[in-house]
C-alpha cells in the first residue's frame, strides 16, 4: 500500500518536473530511497512531521524509538494563535522487545493514554524506519482505536528510508487527503473563502498577510498547515480558491482539491513587494472567477497601492546604506526566488542563489530576475564559501544556521532567512523587517571591532 501511495506521489501530474522525465526515470522517482537509520534530518519522516506539526490543537504522536521524535520535535518556529498541543512531544518509544513481539499493542495503548490525558480532536501517529520494517500495522491500529475511542486517529504512513523530506511533505498531503479533508462540513461559507496551501507560520508570517486579506473581507478558511485547527482542514474543502506557497512541497493536495472539489490554484509568494502584490491579485481574480463580486478588484487594488506606498516610504531610509551591497543566498524551495526579488527591491545585488531544493520553475524564476548568467548553486562546501566571503565577493549571507559558520569565521555579517528564524519576512510589512535586518547585520559595529588586528599582532608590527 505504501508503495502504491509513493508511486502515485511520483506520478503526480500537478509536478511538471517528473512529467518532463521519460516513463522508466518518473518510475524512479524524484528522490533516491535513503538507509534506515541514516537519514537524520533529512528523510521522508521528518519531511511529514514538518509538514503536519504546525496543525496545532491535534496530537502528533512518533511510532518509533525516541530519537525520532527527539530529531523532530519542535524544530520549526511554527506560530500558534490558540491550542499549543502541537509542541508537546508524543512517542511510543519502542524498545526491543517491542521489535521482537511487535509495537502495535504498545502504539494502541499510547493513542488511548493521549487521548484520556488531552482530549484533542484528532491524534496524528507518524510511521517510521522501525515500526515499518517489523511490519507493524499502523493503519489497522488506527482503524481500531478510531472505532474504540469515536475521534479521527489519522495515520500518517512515512517512514524515513523510502525517501527524502520532499517525499514526506507530499506523503503528509496525502494523509490529510485520504482522512482529513473533506470528511466535515462548515457551518457556512462565504465567496471571499481560500486555502493557503504549504504556508508553515514560521515566526508568525501568515500573521503579517492576514490582516490585508481582513481588509478586503477575505477569510483564510484554513492554512494548511500554519496556525491551523483540525476541524478547519477537516471543512477546508469548501473554499473558493487555494494559494499555493511552498515550492510545490504540497502540490498534490492543491491539484487534487482542483479535481475532486472544482477549487482552482496558483502558486504565489508573500516574499517582497512585487510579490505580495501579484498575489493578491491573483487571489482576487480566482475569487471573482469563482462568484465573488467583481468590486472586489477595485478595493484589492485601492489596498496595493496604500500598502506599496507605505512599505516604499519606510524602505527608503535603508536602500541607500544597502544599495550595491553584494548578498549570498543559500536556502532553496520557494524563497530560493522570491527572497531575490525582495532583496533586489532594496537595491541589493545577489551574487548566489542555492537551487538544491528548488523545482525547475524556480529555476526559471531566478532567470527571470537574475538574467540567464544568473549564478545558482546546486551545492557548496563551507571550504568554497569560506573562500568566496575571502575573495570579497560577498558582503553577507542569508542562510539557516547550519551554514551560517563559513561567514562567522571569515568575519562577515549572517542573517537567519530559514525555519529557526526569529523574524517574520512575508507580505509588505515582512520586506521591511528582512531589509532592517540586512541593515543591523551589515552595520554593526562588532564587524569592525572583529576586523582589527589583535593587540599583540600590533605589537609585532611596531616591532
Amino acid at each position: 500500500m505504501l508503495q502504491n501511495k509513493i508511486q502515485e506521489v511520483f506520478n503526480e501530474p500537478g509536478c511538471s518536473k517528473n512529467q518532463s522525465k521519460s516513463d522508466k526515470e518518473r518510475k524512479k522517482g524524484c528522490t533516491k530511497a535513503l538507509q534506515p537509520g541514516g537519514a537524520a534530518g533529512g528523510c521522508a519522516f521528518d519531511g511529514a512531521k514538518i509538514a503536519l506539526q504546525p496543525i496545532t490543537d491535534v496530537a502528533h504522536l512518533v511510532h518509533g524509538p525516541i530519537a525520532c521524535e527527539g530529531n523532530s520535535w519542535d524544530n520549526r518556529g511554527s506560530k500558534s494563535s490558540a491550542s499549543q498541543l502541537y509542541r508537546t512531544g508524543f512517542t511510543t518509544d519502542i524498545n526491543e522487545l517491542d521489535v521482537v513481539y511487535g509495537g502495535e499493542k504498545h502504539l494502541f495503548k499510547s493513542i488511548k493514554e493521549i487521548i484520556d490525558k488531552y482530549d484533542p480532536p484528532a491524534v496524528f501517529v507518524y510511521q517510521t524506519c522501525v515500526p515499518a520494517m517489523i511490519g507493524d500495522d499502523i493503519e489497522a491500529v488506527c482503524k481500531a482505536a478510531s472505532q474504540k475511542f469515536a475521534k479521527p486517529i489519522i495515520p500518517v504512513d512515512s517512514p524515513g528510508f523510502v525517501g527524502a523530506k520532499n517525499l514526506g511533505n507530499k506523503l503528509a498531503g496525502e494523509a490529510l487527503l485520504d482522512y482529513v479533508i473533506g470528511t466535515e462540513e462548515p457551518e457556512y461559507s462565504t465567496p471571499y473563502d481560500i486555502n493557503i496551501i504549504g504556508e508553515y507560520n514560521l515566526s508568525g508570517e501568515l500573521w503579517q498577510v492576514k490582516p490585508l486579506l481582513d481588509h478586503l473581507g477575505i477569510r483564510v478558511a484554513c492554512c494548511i498547515s500554519g496556525d491551523a485547527k483540525y476541524h478547519d482542514v477537516a471543512q477546508s474543502h469548501r473554499a473558493r480558491a487555494n494559494m499555493m506557497v511552498c515550492s510545490k512541497s504540497m502540490i498534490n493536495i492543491a491539484r487534487k482539491m482542483e479535481e475532486r472539489y472544482q477549487i482552482p490554484f496558483f502558486e504565489g509568494s508573500f516574499y517582497g513587494i512585487s510579490d505580495t502584490t501579484e498575489s493578491l491579485r491573483e487571489i482576487t481574480r480566482l475569487l471573482i472567477q469563482q462568484g465573488a463580486p467583481a468590486e472586489l478588484h477595485d478595493r484589492t487594488e485601492a489596498l496595493i497601492v496604500r500598502e506599496e506606498a507605505r512599505a516604499w516610504q519606510r524602505i527608503a531610509e535603508y536602500t541607500h546604506r544597502l544599495r550595491g551591497k553584494r548578498v549570498l543566498l543559500f536556502t532553496g524551495g520557494v524563497k530560493s526566488w522570491s527572497v531575490v526579488s525582495a532583496l533586489q527591491e532594496g537595491g541589493m545585488e545577489v551574487v548566489g542563489t542555492s537551487v538544491k531544493k528548488s523545482t525547475r520553475e524556480d529555476k526559471e524564476k531566478i532567470k527571470e530576475l537574475m538574467g540567464q548568467d544568473a549564478h545558482m548553486i546546486d551545492d557548496m562546501t563551507p571550504r568554497e564559501m569560506y573562500k568566496m566571503f575571502q575573495e570579497a565577493r560577498a558582503d553577507v549571507l542569508l542562510s539557516g544556521g547550519r551554514s551560517q559558520f563559513a561567514a562567522l569565521k571569515n568575519k562577515m555579517p549572517w542573517v537567519d532567512i530559514n525555519q529557526e528564524r526569529h523574524h517574520a519576512y512575508n507580505g509588505y510589512e515582512g520586506m521591511v523587517n528582512l531589509v532592517k535586518q540586512i541593515d543591523l547585520a551589515l552595520y554593526n559595529p562588532m564587524w569592525t571591532l572583529l576586523r582589527k588586528p589583535a593587540p599583540w599582532d600590533m605589537r609585532e608590527v611596531r616591532a
